[in-house]
């Protein structure tokens, strides 16, 4: 189920496919023939059948490389990161390395232990980079192996494949990818599929593999490099649509009320009442009654929008999209996606709130109409507007629509499940549950038991309520994140290592395992404790 569009291939062609080998030479023959013409040279002995033997086998080795990439920009022995195109595998080898995807997945027990193999191997193989894992081991090696296996799903579709590998490699906009960590990771994944399935390095299959994930890594580097400039354009444009009021403000002359202290109306006085001012102008779009009479005879009751919020809500007056509710959910988050665009977990972590607040929203979503709608109060504020400018904001949107969009319908089914698993326990399993958690997170970090120095019954207190918040995330989700954050607040004093966060959401996943017969209920679970 993770693979992206699936392999139709039968399993009994997977196996056979785990002991089949490439028409090229294996490694041992071309050793032998190697040994073989050194002694022919020793002895004097014409060596020219031997250089025709070794002709031939680089011969071979061209051809495999043909076989498998059909553009011949792509290879399994470099990665290649001076451009980013499709990726034209042959059919046949698409189809082998899905097949072989599928085998490592149906010989795992359960698919977290085939996540939990490759995160292992990565983990111990790159010492170094052991510092940027700081989610949890679960969810990090979860999403490793939904990538691999969208990766792998899409080989048979070139542009599909580009397009999630571009979306993977905007995931990756913090972090120094270089060819050699490319190089180190995919040495350590092959490694853990050709061990299990029992396979060498020369399996058509598994090069197949190689060239995949070559194509990937060099695309991560090319992404860096390429959007840098995005980002900066993004980071200036923003700041410059949001300028003007910051200096209204910092200047000391907005003043409450609208003009030098008077009353009522609303004037620049409240530009730093959103609401207020979402109010004065949406009088000044809406034809009909008495506030549109007074706004348009009155100047001084004229809400100028000077800031990215308060145009956009004018445009969406005069759009016809002011009833839309979903679009005051973006609208209240898009600072923070902006601002963390670079950030992958943290954007991904906002995307996921906003899923959560946009699928207590009424009616339907059409993201283009937020795209136009924001476009057009771009281009209102930002005085140097361009091409550059343009596609870069669609950029962006389209990288944040596709977060939005891969929550959508999936929110509600998570929370009938997340409910019905917690409404199946009994008094029992709640115990189990209150003491198998702190059991296995103080095995897990043994640091943690100096932030649980309270009585028993007040830990049990604890992980009933945790159990309940995780069901208010999808219910409640706006006062579940102003609680949460004040939450937050009062615990700054215990200065709490981040650190201690993953391991506790692991203990929390691996304990509700233990009791949920629905891998969907669990999932629906992880994801709701995770964030």
């Amino acid at each position: 189920f993770l693979l992206a569009g699936g392999s139709e291939a039968p399993m009994p062609a997977a196996r056979a496919l785990c002991h089949r080998r490439i028409e090229a030479p294996r490694a041992g023959d071309c050793a032998e023939a190697r040994v073989r013409a050194m002694s022919v040279e020793e002895e004097g002995s014409d060596c020219d059948s031997t250089q025709e033997d070794q002709q031939h086998a680089d011969g071979d080795q061209d051809e495999r490389g043909q076989a498998l990439v059909a553009n011949g920009v792509y290879s399994a022995e470099e990665v290649n990161d001076t451009v980013f195109e499709e990726l034209q595998l042959h059919p046949a080898a698409a189809r082998d390395a899905q097949n072989l995807w599928a085998e490592y997945l149906r010989l795992a027990e359960h698919p977290e232990a085939a996540a939990d193999s490759l995160y292992s191997a990565i983990y111990a193989a790159a010492p170094g980079l052991q510092a940027l894992f700081k989610t949890s081991r679960p969810i990090l090696a979860a999403r490793l192996l939904r990538g691999i296996g969208g990766i792998i799903g899409h080989l048979n579709d070139p542009r599909s494949l580009k397009t999630s590998t571009e979306a993977l490699g905007f995931q990756h906009l913090s972090y120094e990818v270089t060819v050699p960590r490319v190089a180190l990771i995919r040495d350590a994944i092959l490694d853990v599929i050709s061990t299990e399935l029992g396979i060498d390095q020369l399996n058509s299959a598994l090069l197949g593999m190689k060239v995949a994930l070559n194509y990937v890594g060099g695309a991560f580097i090319y992404v860096r490099v390429r959007y840098a400039a995005r980002l900066n354009i993004l980071s200036s444009s923003w700041a410059e649509a949001n300028k003007q009021s910051e200096k209204l403000i910092g200047s000391g002359k907005v003043e409450e009320g609208g003009g030098k202290g008077g009353s009522g109306g609303a004037g620049l006085g409240h530009a730093q009442d959103p609401a207020h001012n979402a109010k004065a102008i949406t009088n000044l779009v809406v034809v009909g009654g008495d506030s549109a009479g007074k706004a348009r005879h009155d100047d001084k009751n004229v809400a100028i929008p000077r800031t990215f919020g308060e145009m956009f809500r004018f445009n969406s007056c005069v759009m016809g999209f002011a009833e839309q509710a979903w679009m005051q959910e973006v609208l209240q988050s898009f600072t923070a996606i902006v601002e963390n665009i670079s950030s992958s977990y943290r954007l991904q972590e906002e995307c996921d709130v906003l899923s959560l607040k946009m699928a207590t929203c009424k009616g339907g979503v059409n993201f283009s109409e937020y795209k136009a709608v924001m476009l057009a109060s771009l281009r209102s504020l930002v005085k140097d507007w361009g091409s550059l400018h343009e596609v870069s904001w669609s950029w962006l949107w389209e990288n944040v629509e596709r977060l939005l969009k891969s929550m959508m319908g999936k929110l509600a089914k998570q929370e009938v499940a997340l409910n019905a698993f917690l409404n199946s326990l009994d008094e029992a399993a709640k115990m189990t549950i209150r003491n198998e958690v702190y059991a296995k997170f103080f095995a897990m970090a043994p640091a943690g038991q100096d932030f649980f120095k309270q009585s028993t019954t007040r830990l049990h207190f604890l992980a009933d309520k945790w159990m309940v918040m995780t069901l208010d995330m999808y219910r409640e989700p706006k006062r579940m994140v102003d609680e949460l954050s004040g939450l937050g607040l009062r615990h700054v004093a215990y200065s709490v290592p981040a650190d201690l966060f993953g391991p506790f959401v692991s203990a929390a996943v691996q304990t509700v395992r233990m009791l949920a017969s629905d891998d969907f209920a669990e999932e629906s679970f992880r994801w709701s404790m995770s964030l």
